[in-house]
């Protein structure tokens, strides 16, 4: 495994992290999740020096927090890095222009969830605490800014991250400047560049770590999607994948298999396009099974893109924006 610097944190992380939404199943989540299954991955990604977990309490409600909890206990002599999120407390994702800051994040909710985090993973502090949701209108509010200064100084929280809205990677860039941001969290893969166009080169300027989160563009990236792929009606992609999406993004997914090389898979090419930029600090696909941690971790380290192939897929950018199904 290869390690990059997390920023102005510091931390050596693997640059291969570990997304944990998949993993914990429950209401609002991806179906077909277990426990022992879910133990058993990351186990294996321990084995293979993944280091950074990113979770978040309404991950199974807390439970996502728990299985990483008990990994903790389970790993005492080993530096580990665990990012969770505060919920909004109006439970809408994404936020919106009209969204009040009053009513996603009051300094009580901040402190509420903070002690849910802390009381979930079995630990003293938080090593980075983000905002699940964002819009860059907050920047300047003090209801925000005060209970995270006091977290910090008390050692409870020792970063702070922004998981921006999906296909939004502007929509912080003001909060930036405000100098209490050490990590931003943006949706980047072969379809979803747009983080390239200014966020990655603000980070780079204030020395803010990037976490490169959807690699596989919800799966479509896999390319194992088709026009007639269902999921249950309990699993979240079966609203993120409305006909009008996944019709559209299988085309896509099927105009890309003609460039993926022979010796290799379009979910290696995907993350291999993504840690090719240097603004990245991990990466964080969901791995729901030993396979798929093997396949993941084993790209690490692997040789950069030749120039013609990384050009071809720069040709697959796909620009959207947010919309009812969006989220």
């Amino acid at each position: 495994m290869e390690y990059r610097r997390f920023g102005r944190l510091g931390w050596q992380v693997s640059e291969v992290g570990y997304g944990m939404w998949g993993i914990a199943g429950g209401e609002g989540g991806w179906s077909g999740a277990d426990d022992a299954t879910g133990q058993e991955a990351l186990e294996e990604s321990i084995r293979g020096g993944c280091n950074f977990f990113d979770t978040a309490w309404i991950y199974g409600r807390g439970h996502s927090e728990e299985l990483l909890g008990k990994l903790l206990e389970r790993h005492p002599e080993e530096q580990l890095y665990i990012a969770t999120k505060i919920p909004p407390k109006d439970r809408k994702w994404p936020s919106t222009r009209d969204s009040r800051l009053a009513d996603v994040f009051p300094e009580d909710h901040i402190l509420e969830y903070t002690r849910k985090s802390l009381e979930g993973l079995g630990t003293e502090s938080i090593d980075l605490l983000q905002f699940h949701v964002w819009e860059d209108s907050w920047a300047d509010d003090r209801s925000w800014q005060d209970p995270i200064r006091r977290l910090k100084d008390e050692g409870v929280v020792k970063g702070v991250g922004i998981s921006v809205n999906r296909w939004e990677p502007t929509n912080v860039l003001k909060t930036l400047d405000t100098g209490l941001v050490d990590s931003v969290q943006v949706i980047y893969n072969i379809f979803d560049q747009a983080p390239e166009d200014e966020l990655f080169a603000a980070c780079q300027e204030r020395d803010i770590a990037v976490i490169a989160r959807v690699p596989f563009d919800e799966g479509t990236l896999t390319g194992t999607l088709t026009h007639d792929t269902t999921w249950p009606e309990d699993d979240w992609r079966s609203s993120y994948f409305v006909p009008e999406n996944l019709h559209a993004s299988v085309d896509r997914a099927d105009a890309l298999k003609k460039v993926v090389p022979a010796d290799m898979t379009m979910p290696e090419l995907a993350l291999r396009f993504i840690l090719q930029h240097p603004a990245v600090s991990t990466v964080i696909p969901g791995m729901r099974s030993v396979r798929h941690v093997a396949a993941n971790l084993g790209v690490s380290g692997a040789e950069p893109l030749s120039a013609e192939l990384y050009a071809e897929l720069r040709r697959h950018r796909w620009d959207r924006t947010p919309t009812a199904w969006s989220q």
